[in-house]
């Protein structure tokens, strides 16, 4: 045995000796209780970063624990690898996107494996291959017979940039999640996942959820927007038609001065077709892209068009119709009435076009005839109402719901925020959707024994675009019903498609189907996910909807994919700057007394915020060279022990130092077993102590507090004197760190001759008579006064207690031969002695 662990050598070795042994391929026919611990798979950009290894260290932590628990434990890895970059990389560099995707894959890979994560790595999968795409396209086609996809023309935001359709939740600020490029509205025919149709199921199957974070519901449920109000229609003044609105807050109904509709309104279209000024005003509109939070920050616009339509409950009443920017066809019924005085957005395009404000809701502190500066958007009593007055908001929006109904002008109705989810993205490095276009036929499915749809190789990205337009070798086809000439669908499924199921490939791979039910049905749902908060609604909202969806269809016995999530912090850093504004990385500066400065120029660098770690601000650290210096266990370690896993964690090379120092320390505990003999009762009771401590943190993901107790049992080891139990220690804190650090562990596994490897061990028993104190400290005091402690049995007798106080050496001097005049006993507490 070596005086200092080698942690080089040891990690090579350990890593070898469980691949050999394939000690983490998951059985799914064994008899034990299933375990599924899952991290979301990352997207292979070139390398892994401090993220990642801190996402995968948790589930690794739990993965080990759970199977040292007896379970059998799934943790699978692999690859999100479809998407933009690729298409760029492929760009810039002159590279196939699959060869530069397959390249990063392996680079990484071999990155993860550095560092001993206890994957399973046989049930390794990429997106970008055709034996999981195939998969996608043919439940893709299961849903197609479903009836939950459909096709239909709508209004996009568009990446002028990636030149692809972004998905609302991909618009940031009114630009691409990607590019940054500004987003346009455009109007396209798309292919769309129903999951309107399982909004009520996803929001009630929220509530079942009790694992998740409270945060994480409430964002899937404001996304979702359930809310119940009115929907009906504004006669048009000319008798020509009508306009359907739908609204919240019928209760303000008497307080709507304009009806604004969507540029893509069949009256604003056909105005468009008929005046040149509306149709500029149309194309100046539909700039914007359509993301809520753009349209809730863009300039508000409006057109008048000259038509007016009559007020349902007053037919002298007349009210004109705008064309406004901020009115979208997809949602609701792409028109609404504005009510300037309680909605802000409409407050703001009634100040602008000097449009009328009129109160209709008083709250506590504003009366009728108050003048309305700034929107009102609570609730209160109805004024100015007419019928309504004096009734609370929910009284009026009730009265106004039942006279609509009794008349025939409208209805009550529950909407949701939430829309159908447009999939096609016009990019080449996705999964080609399985669909053939026929003149005569329609739009044909690809049959099933032509699957997979294969992307072909021989592609070039010379000319802005997908590439797939172009290239009619691919493209043109004969229709598989008829045999006429037809063509390919040439968009490709969005990424998040391809993560809405990965999880369930992993528990079941089949060559000839997407998985087996009942061998999924084994592992799922996943028992710990684990992953960023902003996934919340992306990518965890469809994933819940693909699940739900292979249920209905009867593909799948399971409704809710993740039984637990955990969402944890970011790993940061601080930023450095050079004097021309551009930014360094943390390993071309160096600190010159309080000053930072370049390391090759000896230019002064500003530091600034500590931020999450990014590539863009080059604040990352490269986890090579720090395994290199100080292994994977000090890496892992510190990764555990800084923070709540929830919080970030900043990074520190003081931290890893620290850790590097407790592997050390553990080391040499190992090479001083086997001399002990005797009995220490309270490092016995201290070691059972740490093992409930340490079990009880890593089931509740709180790995900063194992690492505390593991700290604190390290010490107690250290300080006690030769024993038994001492070495006995030592054997069971070697498994209690073995999830955290397991090449330290295997390596002291072997050194104190332990069978096999720790890996394979047991977690350590808690003898539950241990964890109960039997003694307890009692104060001793003269007068009120501390003067010395006793240990006695838990439950002395009072006079037991009496008696140890006064028999004390420190006590009998004080009273120096003198009895007390009396003596207070508080069992197990206190002995207070009155002279």
């Amino acid at each position: 045995m070596t005086d200092r662990f080698d942690p080089a050598a040891s990690d090579r070795r350990w890593q070898e000796r469980w691949e050999a042994e394939e000690s983490f391929r998951a059985d799914s026919a064994s008899p034990k209780p299933k375990s599924y611990v899952l991290e979301m798979f990352p997207y292979p950009s070139g390398r892994i970063h401090m993220g990642h290894v801190r996402n995968y260290t948790m589930g690794d932590v739990l993965a080990r624990y759970r199977r040292m628990q007896g379970m059998e434990v799934l943790h699978p890895m692999g690859w999100d690898a479809f998407g933009m970059p690729a298409e760029n990389a492929a760009m810039e560099r002159k590279v196939h996107p699959g060869d530069w995707t397959r390249a990063n894959i392996a680079t990484m890979r071999d990155q993860l494996k550095r560092i001993g994560f206890a994957l399973d790595w046989s049930r390794e999968l990429a997106t970008c291959e055709p034996d999981y795409y195939g998969h996608e396209q043919a439940l893709f086609l299961d849903l197609f017979a479903a009836g939950l996809v459909t096709r239909k023309e709508s209004e996009v935001n568009w990446d002028p940039v990636d030149m692809t359709v972004l998905a609302n939740e991909q618009v940031i600020d009114g630009r691409g999640w990607r590019s940054g490029a500004l987003v346009e509205r455009r109007k396209l025919s798309q292919w769309f996942l129903k999951i309107t149709d399982f909004a009520e199921e996803l929001l009630d199957g929220l509530g079942s959820l009790d694992q998740w974070p409270d945060k994480v519901r409430l964002m899937q449920e404001n996304w979702i927007g359930k809310s119940r109000g009115l929907q009906f229609r504004f006669r048009l003044a000319d008798n020509s038609g009508d306009i359907e609105v739908f609204t919240t807050r019928p209760d303000t109904i008497f307080g709507a001065s304009f009806v604004a509709i969507s540029p893509g309104h069949p009256i604003a279209e056909a105005l468009a077709a008929a005046r040149p000024d509306v149709a500029e005003f149309v194309a100046k509109a539909r700039a914007g892209g359509t993301s809520a939070a753009e349209i809730e920050t863009a300039e508000k616009l409006g057109f008048d068009t000259g038509i007016e339509v009559v007020h349902p409950l007053d037919s002298g009443w007349r009210l004109p119709v705008w064309i406004a920017n901020f009115v979208l066809m997809d949602y609701g019924t792409g028109a609404l009435f504005g009510v300037p005085a309680h909605d802000e957005r409409d407050h703001d395009f009634a100040t602008k076009y000097r449009l009328p404000i009129r109160r209709v809701v008083a709250g506590d502190m504003a009366a009728a005839s108050d003048p309305v500066t700034a929107a009102e958007t609570g609730h209160g009593v109805a004024v100015n109402s007419r019928f309504l007055d004096g009734l609370a908001s929910a009284e009026a929006a009730a009265e106004v719901i039942r006279r609509a109904e009794t008349a025939g002008w409208g209805e009550g109705k529950t909407q949701y925020r939430l829309r159908d989810w447009g999939v096609s993205r016009q990019r080449y490095w996705g999964t080609p959707i399985p669909i053939i276009h026929c003149e005569a036929c329609g739009a044909v499915p690809v049959p099933r024994d032509q699957l997979p749809v294969v992307l072909p190789e021989d592609v070039s990205f010379d000319v802005p675009g997908n590439p797939l337009d172009r290239h009619d070798g691919w493209r043109l086809v004969p229709c598989p019903s008829c045999r006429a000439p037809a063509r390919r669908e040439t968009d490709t499924l969005d990424t998040f498609v391809d993560s809405s199921w990965y999880f369930i490939r992993f528990a079941s791979q089949p060559k000839d189907q997407p998985f087996d039910r009942a061998e999924a049905e084994q592992w799922l749902p996943v028992g710990q996910y684990i992953g960023g908060v902003e996934h919340a609604i992306l990518h965890l909202l469809y994933a819940r909807f693909w699940t739900r969806a292979l249920e209905r269809i009867g593909r799948l016995g399971v409704a809710e994919p993740f039984k637990g999530l955990f969402t944890q912090g970011m790993v940061t850093h601080e930023t450095y700057r050079a004097g021309d504004g551009s930014w360094l990385s943390p390993t071309e500066v160096r600190r010159d007394g309080d000053d930072w400065v370049h390391i090759e120029s000896g230019a002064p660098v500003t530091s600034g915020r500590v931020e999450k770690m990014s590539k863009s601000k080059r604040n990352t650290v490269d986890p090579e060279p720090i395994l290199a210096r100080y292994g994977a266990d000090a890496v892992r370690w510190f990764m555990l022990s800084d923070s709540p896993p929830e919080r970030d964690l900043e990074w520190s090379i003081g931290g890893i130092e620290g850790a590097a120092r407790f592997v050390q320390r553990v080391w040499r505990l190992v090479q001083a077993t086997g001399s002990g003999n005797g009995e220490d009762l309270a490092l016995r009771r201290k070691l059972h102590r740490t093992i409930v401590a340490v079990g009880e943190a890593i089931e509740g993901l709180q790995f900063n507090k194992s690492v505390a107790a593991l700290y604190e049992l390290t010490s107690a080891i250290e300080k006690a004197g030769p024993s038994a139990d001492r070495d006995a220690a030592v054997h069971t804190l070697v498994r209690l760190v073995a999830p955290m650090a397991p090449h330290l562990a295997e390596e002291a596994w072997a050194a104190l001759g332990e069978p096999g490897m720790v890996v394979d061990a047991e977690w350590p028993e808690h003898d539950h008579a241990l964890l109960v104190e039997n003694e307890v400290t009692v104060a001793v005091q003269v007068n009120g006064k501390l003067r010395d402690t006793l240990t006695a049995p838990r439950g002395a007798a009072r006079e037991d207690l009496q008696a140890m106080a006064l028999g004390s050496d420190k006590i009998a001097r004080l009273l120096d031969g003198g009895t007390p005049r009396k003596v207070i006993v508080v069992p197990d507490r206190l002995v207070n002695i009155v002279l």
